[in-house]
């Protein structure tokens, strides 16, 4: 590690992370600049609140009639919601008495608050956030007959209802929102096709739907295998939490997730996994790491075109092997067949790693990476 290598670029320098969220997708994109990352964000579907919503009203209207012994408040903003679709059908006092008779378990410390800010108080609130410790606090109870009623945030809970029917409850689910496809496609498309295309390094996820969304849309465009083929080897899907990784594991694609489910640490793992999954080579007597859209050069970030990128992969395989002009050229994004465009994009790629010596021309063959002598071995064999 050099000296000057600090603080002129973030962690995330060079890459491109894509964002499907649609709720707090401008805090995660924040986030990600803040550590140097290009972002590209396109939300996967949208949350629909259901005020017109039968359901809804089926579900308040039984718990007025008959209340609830427990209460499992899931999202601050669907409790909100609920009480305010309540209030707005006239129910509001009703249901509010209703559940100040119930045992309410919070999610966590922002629901908490809106449970107090509607005059109740929870009984049990888990330090973390998660679903799975308030299933565990359910069961820990006799459940046989006991009325339970669950707020639900747009997606199901895989697993969460029928464990708790299967212990003898009765559920009574509160659907406050749901999920749609976005109403405009076309910034999904876009993302699909960068994550495709290899241009994207990571992608990230903050819910299920989301993941499901994206994988429905490709397969509706007739590109669902060649966005499984990106997600498996190219570009890191990168999940909040084991639930919203579902739909992609079940696609068989690995995921990443953070410790604490959060976009905080999911921003933290993503600043670990991508530079380690870097290249990094030593040529011509300088320190060369190959990054997404750019390369750091003993430390210095050198912003690379995209066709320079293509040329530079190409070089990386197999480091140190000379390339032909013609197998650089079928690696140029749409360049034709003049090998002319591969010495233009040649001249502006050795112009932007600021260091000519580190590609060499061979003449009358191509062109090579100036590996280090030594390292050969270590990068003769690479894939």
């Amino acid at each position: 590690m050099h000296q000057h290598e600090h603080a002129s670029h973030g962690p995330l320098a060079g890459f491109t992370v894509g964002v499907t969220a649609a709720r707090r997708a401008d805090e995660l994109g924040a986030l990600l600049e803040r550590r140097g990352a290009a972002v590209q964000h396109a939300p996967a579907l949208r949350i629909v609140p259901l005020a017109d919503d039968a359901e809804l009203l089926d579900a308040t209207k039984a718990l007025v009639g008959h209340a609830p012994d427990v209460v499992v408040a899931t999202t601050a903003i669907g409790f909100r919601g609920w009480l305010e679709a309540a209030d707005g059908w006239g129910y509001g006092e009703e249901l509010v008495d209703r559940l100040r008779g119930a045992q309410v378990l919070a999610r966590g410390p922002k629901v908490k608050g809106a449970v107090r800010a509607a005059g109740l108080t929870e009984e049990w609130s888990p330090a973390s956030d998660s679903m799975a410790e308030v299933l565990d606090r359910l069961l820990g109870q006799d459940l046989t007959g006991r009325r339970i009623a669950l707020q639900l945030h747009g997606e199901p809970l895989p697993g969460f209802v029928e464990a708790l029917r299967a212990a003898g409850a009765e559920v009574v689910v509160v659907p406050v929102y749901r999920w749609m496809p976005p109403e405009d496609l076309a910034p999904l498309d876009r993302l699909i096709d960068a994550t495709v295309g290899r241009s994207l390094d990571a992608l990230t996820f903050t819910s299920a739907p989301a993941g499901a969304s994206m994988l429905a849309r490709a397969q509706d465009r007739g590109l669902l295998p060649e966005l499984l083929d990106a997600l498996r080897h190219d570009v890191l899907a990168a999940c909040v939490g084991p639930v919203t990784a579902l739909p992609l594991q079940a696609h068989g694609i690995d995921t990443v997730q953070p410790a604490r489910f959060r976009l905080g640490p999911l921003v933290q793992l993503l600043c670990q996994e991508l530079p380690s999954r870097a290249r990094t080579l030593p040529v011509a007597g300088r320190r060369v790491e190959i990054r997404g859209h750019a390369v750091l050069v003993d430390g210095d970030l050198r912003p690379v075109p995209p066709a320079g990128m293509s040329l530079l992969h190409s070089l990386a395989r197999r480091p140190g092997w000379v390339v032909s002009r013609a197998d650089l050229l079928r690696a140029l994004p749409g360049a034709g067949r003049d090998e002319h465009a591969v010495e233009t994009a040649m001249a502006r790629l050795r112009s932007a790693l600021g260091a000519p010596k580190l590609i060499q021309t061979v003449v009358k063959r191509g062109y090579r990476l100036a590996l280090d002598p030594g390292a050969d071995a270590k990068y003769a064999d690479a894939p």
